[in-house]
């Protein structure tokens, strides 16, 4: 059964049972009041019809408990069942579609159906204009992203490939430690009952793959200059992941350093330069090291986003679980209100299906913000990792993101300041601080990790080595 599927009947069965509740409720008060009223007034009830209500006062409240128990029992078991922990950071996370809606996303959006359905997200802000990837720029962003992309299979067994964090120097780029959580493919559900079995049985089993990390990306340069920004969009290999760039964040990059051109060799024959046959080749731009820098920062963020799936997980909770926990919860308050509303007739009814229906968009906004936060937070912490491996240093991150102004530091979209709703959402989760200060502690905090990690080992291993030499 897909698991969405079984949310929906939990949805459905929650449906039916507050159908049935307010009968059984009335019934239930029936008999109770019955037998009260015969035992206040002295009212002679004979044994066989005391029974009779009795009865039925202990059957509508089994009922009562089953209808109660039954959609909480499905909704919370579809729940635990599709929790699984993200890659890296070990956070609990909930992504509520079944392998067989995966890979029908996965097919949907491989090879040129990234392409099309990024350029319906693009067209809605008017039409594109799209950099062709035989220019400088195109390329230059290519082959950053290339050189971090090599970095996602030493994510999956950081402990074999990346030993040397122990031995970076005092002074140098600081290199995390290994993850508890590797970059691992995510089993299926029937997977993991096999494994169980195998287990049991004495075998030793191996989970196969399923949800493997894309090793290749979909780019696109767009050419708009009011745009300093990137987004992430897609699931599955086969370019079905990708990374949209706008053209006004490098311009930001060569505003603030100068771009650099350098005289490719000249390798005319000397007939051509005697007689002037053709020209010397042009001076050709020349990315700095500083430039390229601040590119892979931004880059390695928004692969950071689709290595963890992130995109699968907020189409799960924007789709599946928000709506339907709040459909769940509507319906229950209108139950709660109809003895109230019953008396007003159907004009008030509709009014408080309508405020339901206004409510339920707000708390869907606003928990697509929450989830949105979270992630933010939690790709810059993995995006630091990427960055530590290609050979950069994670501590300009900090300087990076401390300098992007909060209008256009949510990387999915550009220009939008934070409205009320975000606002109410960051004073649930306990914070009011802005979602770039958030992000920044994040970085500080995971980089202390880091140093705190390489001293608490370099002291185990010390310790071992003269625990060794004395003996």
């Amino acid at each position: 059964m897909m698991a969405s599927t079984a949310f929906e009947l939990a949805r459905t069965t929650s449906r039916i049972a507050l159908t049935f509740l307010p009968v059984l409720l009335f019934k239930r008060a029936r008999s109770k009041r019955i037998v009260q009223h015969a035992h206040i007034h002295g009212i002679p009830l004979s044994e066989e019809k005391r029974e009779k209500h009795m009865k039925k006062m202990q059957h509508t409240t089994r009922a009562l408990q089953f209808l109660g128990v039954i959609p909480f029992i499905l909704f919370w078991a579809t729940i635990i069942a599709s929790l699984e922990k993200t890659p890296l950071t070990g956070r609990w996370r909930t992504i509520l579609l079944s392998p067989e809606e995966e890979d029908e996303i996965a097919a949907q959006l491989a090879g040129q159906g990234w392409f099309n359905a990024v350029g319906e997200i693009l067209a809605a802000e008017g039409a594109p204009q799209i950099v062709p990837p035989n220019d400088w720029r195109y390329q230059w962003i290519q082959e950053t992203l290339d050189k971090l992309v090599n970095i996602i299979p030493v994510l999956a067994d950081e402990r074999r490939q990346a030993a040397n964090w122990l031995g970076q120097e005092a002074d140098g780029p600081p290199l995390p430690p290994p993850a508890k959580f590797p970059l691992r493919p995510r089993p299926r559900a029937a997977e993991y009952l096999h494994f169980m079995c195998a287990m049991i049985c004495g075998e030793k089993p191996s989970l196969p793959p399923r949800a493997v990390a894309p090793s290749s990306f979909s780019l696109l340069l767009v050419d708009n200059p009011c745009a300093s920004n990137a987004f992430s969009y897609g699931f599955g290999p086969d370019g079905g992941s990708g990374i949209v760039v706008y053209s006004g964040f490098l311009e930001d990059i060569f505003r603030k350093m100068p771009i650099e051109y350098h005289t490719p060799p000249d390798d005319r024959s000397w007939v051509s330069k005697f007689f002037g046959l053709s020209s010397p080749p042009p001076p050709r731009p020349s990315p700095t090291k500083e430039q390229t820098a601040e590119l892979a920062i931004l880059l390695a963020h928004e692969l950071a986003h689709l290595i963890l799936w992130h995109h699968l997980e907020t189409l799960s909770s924007v789709t599946v679980v928000v709506p339907g926990t709040l459909s769940i919860i509507s319906d229950l308050l209108r139950v709660m209100v109809f003895p109230v509303t019953m008396f007003f007739g159907p004009f008030i009814n509709d009014a408080v299906a309508q405020l339901g229906k206004v409510g339920s968009g707000e708390l869907s906004r606003m928990g697509e913000y929450c989830t949105t936060a979270k992630q933010e937070v939690e790709a810059d912490v993995v995006s630091a990792r990427i960055l530590a491996h290609a050979g950069y240093d994670a501590r300009d991150a900090i300087r990076f993101w401390e300098r992007r102004n909060e209008d256009d530091l949510e990387c999915h979209r550009h220009g939008t300041r934070p409205d009320a709703i975000q606002q109410i959402a960051r004073n649930i989760v306990g914070t009011g601080h802005p979602v770039n200060e958030l992000r920044v502690e994040g970085l500080r905090k995971e980089l202390d990790r880091w140093e705190a990690e390489r001293q608490k080992a370099a002291a185990k291993l010390q310790a071992k080595k003269s625990k060794d030499s004395s003996s």
